[in-house]
């Protein structure tokens, strides 16, 4: 599936093959519509101009086998130079691939990376990735993680695998366990919180999320690690996927996290009220892969910063 003019003058209906199967509608567009600003990609899809079997979809709809993608007419821009990570970039990323097959790698995501691009990111970790080994063909994203998050994230090589791990996680057969440094003492007795949530749009590409009856259901299993002097280190275990899921029970529940600026009010604790970092970590995680194989088990070192807090918080 190639795009090789600069214009379209014309509606396009491209039919989904087998392996584009599992992709979202968003990556579909910004492979197909080569030279087109990412901006325009997420307002073609908005506006309605974009449509999946006559049906307007959202840009996180996964496409299947057969769809009909209705794309509009277009002006690419070819002389817009793509984003491309630094050789420094680079490097760092491949050192943090924790697990590598022929189907799928675990990545290290750092800190204030993005996964993927979008309206206001030139370049994310998916982009990068696809650069540094162009050979690893079509690398998606099997789920995400927060932008301020670090830690394990799977990244498909086919679609296939991307079907199944979609799949898995649709029936919560993958198994996520996140470190949180929080405010206040997380009483042990607070082992599971159950509130809904739904998210909010706060101006035209900011997005909040509160906990209200009427959202969709969300439920987090917690578990104290340690105490602190005003502060807890707790394991989250998220068993629905929703967006900032993990930040908004831990604020719902008296505790937020520890440098979450959107969702966390001033730190009483002078010296966590100084950092600026999402104490958020994605420590492990557990999957199945197709036809039987032993289960995936990944575990990703803490990082350092959130390490060193740790071990000042514990003199």
């Amino acid at each position: 599936m190639k795009s090789n003019s600069s214009v379209s003058d014309g509606v396009q209906l491209v039919r989904v093959d087998k392996s584009h199967t599992g992709q979202r509608l968003d990556n579909f567009l910004i492979r197909h519509l080569k030279g087109v600003p990412r901006t325009r990609v997420y307002r073609l899809i908005r506006r309605g101009e974009v449509r999946v079997n006559k049906k307007r979809c959202k840009p996180e709809r996964k496409l299947d086998i057969g769809d009909m993608v209705r794309i509009p007419p277009y002006r690419s821009n070819f002389s817009e130079q793509t984003a491309k990570p630094s050789p420094a970039l680079q490097e760092f990323l491949l050192n943090s691939i924790l697990l590598e097959n022929d189907e799928l790698l675990v990545i290290n995501k750092p800190a204030g990376m993005a996964v993927h691009g979008g309206t206001s990111v030139a370049m994310g970790l998916i982009e990068a990735l696809r650069q540094c080994k162009p050979e690893w063909g079509e690398l998606e994203l099997a789920h995400r993680i927060d932008r301020g998050t670090t830690g394990c994230l799977v990244i498909s090589k086919n679609s296939i695998f991307l079907k199944h791990i979609q799949n898995q996680l649709k029936v919560k057969n993958v198994k996520k366990h996140y470190l949180a440094l929080v405010h206040g003492i997380w009483p042990a007795s607070l082992s599971v919180v159950d509130a809904p949530l739904q998210k909010d749009p706060v101006g035209e590409n900011e997005r909040i999320v509160r906990v209200l009856e009427s959202g969709k259901p969300s439920l987090t299993r917690f578990a104290v690690k340690q105490h602190f002097e005003g502060a807890s280190l707790i394991e989250a275990m998220p068993e629905t996927g929703r967006t900032h899921q993990i930040r908004v029970h831990c604020q719902h529940s008296g505790h937020g996290i520890v440098g979450d600026d959107k969702y966390t009010f001033k730190a009483k604790n002078r010296a966590l009220a100084k950092v600026k970092n999402l104490c958020l970590h994605a420590w492990k995680i557990e999957f199945e892969l197709p036809e039987g194989a032993a289960p995936i088990r990944v575990e990703a070192p803490i990082p350092n910063q959130l390490d060193s807090l740790i071990q000042i918080l514990g003199k």
